[in-house]
């Protein structure tokens, strides 16, 4: 490691693209070491060590690990490598962006419906993977005294929309798990929050069916006139690992320009 060590380290799991993304590049700005890790197709790579590369060049650490952070035995391996280059720094932030998940319809008769696996692995790799490796860096002394989990949810949260009903389960999921960290692991000194954000142009927001009936109706409600942007996300979420926000644990916070009001 370069002098760089003398910054806190952040580790982002689902950090090459969308809110993952933005936050990496918002965080390292403000001088955070980073640890990305995410699922990527080798095709892809080369774009995303540019965008990781230029974060480094600000001057501070950013490694990644291209490997499933869902998967036990990997976040175990995972969890090892880390340690070792972290030697006896500890972790000041986690942010949880994994978007992994089946976007099929419930009942449809000609398209593929959901079944009992969509629903687990979605579940799984989009909520029970935060707490999975929260308690593998617990277990592990990683994080600092006073740490931050952030974790990203959507209005889908309480809305039915078509083809998101294994999502949706998750981010429901997700905020639950969210509020018990809060509250069994602040002895430990994590605080934990869920940020809820508006409707945002993202690789993975395109996934979703019909997307741009999606996008429509938020530019209607939005009373601020536009999307929800992935550098909103970031700074929001920069806001909640300051000394300030320590004693914001166990929320679920709307970062969406007001699209929910109505």
């Amino acid at each position: 490691m370069n002098s760089a060590n003398k910054y806190p380290w952040a580790l982002i799991l689902g950090g090459s693209s969308g809110l993952g993304l933005a936050t990496a590049k918002k965080l390292g700005t403000e001088g955070y070491n980073l640890i990305i890790i995410h699922r990527d197709r080798k095709s892809d790579l080369p774009e995303i060590k540019s965008a990781l590369d230029k974060i480094a060049s600000t001057g501070v650490n950013c490694v990644s690990f291209n490997a499933d952070a869902t998967n036990p035995e990997k976040q175990k391996q995972l969890v090892a490598e880390i340690l070792a280059l972290l030697q006896q720094e500890k972790i000041k932030v986690l942010v949880h962006s994994i978007a992994k998940g089946n976007l099929k319809p419930m009942y449809d008769k000609v398209l593929l419906e959901l079944n009992n696996q969509d629903f687990q692995l979605t579940i799984n790799a989009m909520a029970v993977s935060l707490y999975d490796w929260t308690k593998l860096l617990v277990a592990k002394d990683m994080f600092s005294k006073d740490a931050r989990i952030i974790s990203f949810t959507s209005e889908g949260n309480r809305k039915a929309w078509p083809n998101y009903a294994a999502v949706a389960a998750a981010k429901v999921t997700l905020e639950a798990i969210t509020r018990n960290i809060a509250l069994e692991f602040a002895s430990a000194g994590i605080k934990a929050n869920c940020i809820q954000a508006g409707v945002t142009d993202t690789r993975s927001m395109r996934m979703i069916p019909n997307s741009d009936t999606i996008v429509k109706e938020a530019l209607k409600r939005n009373p601020n006139g536009r999307l929800t942007t992935p550098e909103d996300i970031a700074n929001a979420t920069f806001l909640l690992t300051k000394e300030e926000a320590k004693w914001i644990t166990g929320s679920i916070i709307k970062v969406d320009g007001g699209e929910s009001l109505r």
